[in-house]
């Protein structure tokens, strides 16, 4: 596998932020995933988010776990600290890091297959424990790795690129994360930056588990049977020797309307996505409210993007156990073995 490292050079004249830093300093590698992906466009946003908020990037912690999506941390912040886990397992590996040192900032990508299938209990709990972190699904309802299967969140009555329709019901992220007691919830189409990025920032400033939905068209895996544009409709007309996937480049799927608006966004197969962004003024600090919404829209065959719910006096983990103010990763010998008297004291309360 090849890694395509982009140029250090700047040109003199990009605009810095209040730390001295350009956008391209918040940049990674770059992207190998396929031309035109909505993964690409958020991880844009983010790298803007981050130079808006004038992050340092060595302050900023990004963990993944296993997919297209969990890959997409490397083609941002560059310069931050970064763990790739296994699948499904990027919640515990975050909350292990941000118990031992709660100065940074986590960031965890994970996307609906990595989250919604083998890593729902992970993400349930991380949630409900009060992770400060903000968690970010790039949300394409399709196993982009393996060849576009249903994944967890697609719709029931969607079809497969073979025309296959998904009779099993899907899993809606954001209905879960309220439910499990996140305090920043919202959810976004990766096409609308103006709406996108002002998201990621509340979420990397919000203090407690902030959650996003965001959804990320598969130019791949998102074309039914029947379309000319199909994988399966040039293999029937292609007298190939063998079987090869070759991914075309695609424009990507940008979109802009006002709060209140429903605005049908056409994908790459032709299918069509009806948002709706939360008008002016919705109450996002009431999570009946936003439960009742959501239920709403979704029997009408919306999809409501914006912030969805917000707690403006969260806690966190750490608020709850009563963790020092110090890291853990900061305290010496004495203070993390502090004697036989201490653990009897302990074992005398849990008499």
């Amino acid at each position: 596998m090849t890694y395509i490292l982009k140029p250090k050079l700047h040109h003199p004249s990009l605009p810095k932020n209040e730390l001295g830093f350009t956008r391209r300093d918040y940049e990674g590698r770059v992207s190998t995933l396929c031309a035109g992906c909505g993964h690409d466009s958020i991880s844009a946003a983010i790298v803007q988010a981050a130079w808006e908020l004038d992050i340092e990037p060595h302050r900023l912690a990004k963990m993944s776990g296993i997919g297209c999506s969990s890959k997409t941390p490397d083609y941002f912040l560059g310069q931050s600290h970064g763990f790739n886990s296994v699948h499904g397992r990027m919640p515990s590996v975050l909350t292990g890091a941000n118990l031992a040192n709660r100065e940074l900032i986590y960031l965890g990508v994970s996307g609906d297959g990595d989250s919604a299938s083998i890593g729902l209990g992970q993400f349930a709990h991380s949630i409900r424990r009060g992770v400060n972190m903000s968690y970010i699904v790039e949300n394409n309802g399709v196993y982009g790795l393996t060849k576009g299967q249903f994944s967890a969140t697609s719709d029931k009555g969607s079809k497969s690129k073979k025309g296959v329709e998904n009779t099993e019901s899907g899993i809606d992220l954001v209905a879960l994360a309220l439910q499990l007691g996140a305090t920043y919830v919202g959810r976004s189409f990766s096409g609308d930056k103006e709406q996108l990025v002002p998201l990621i920032k509340g979420a990397l400033s919000h203090h407690g588990p902030a959650f996003l939905d965001v959804l990320s068209p598969c130019v791949a895996f998102n074309n039914h049977a029947g379309s000319t544009k199909s994988f399966d409709y040039v293999r029937e007309h292609n007298e190939a020797v063998n079987r090869l996937d070759v991914i075309l480049g695609r424009t990507p799927i940008t979109t802009d309307y006002a709060p209140g608006q429903l605005r049908e966004v056409t994908q790459h197969d032709g299918s069509v996505l009806r948002l709706r962004k939360l008008a002016e003024d919705y109450d996002p600090t009431n999570k009946i409210v936003a439960a009742n919404y959501l239920q709403e829209r979704h029997a009408e065959g919306e999809i409501v993007t914006g912030l969805l719910y917000v707690d403006p006096e969260a806690t966190d983990l750490h608020d709850r156990l009563g963790t020092t103010a110090r890291p853990l990763n900061q305290l010496g010998t004495e203070q993390l073995t502090p004697g036989s008297a201490a653990l009897a004291k302990i074992n005398a309360g849990l008499r």
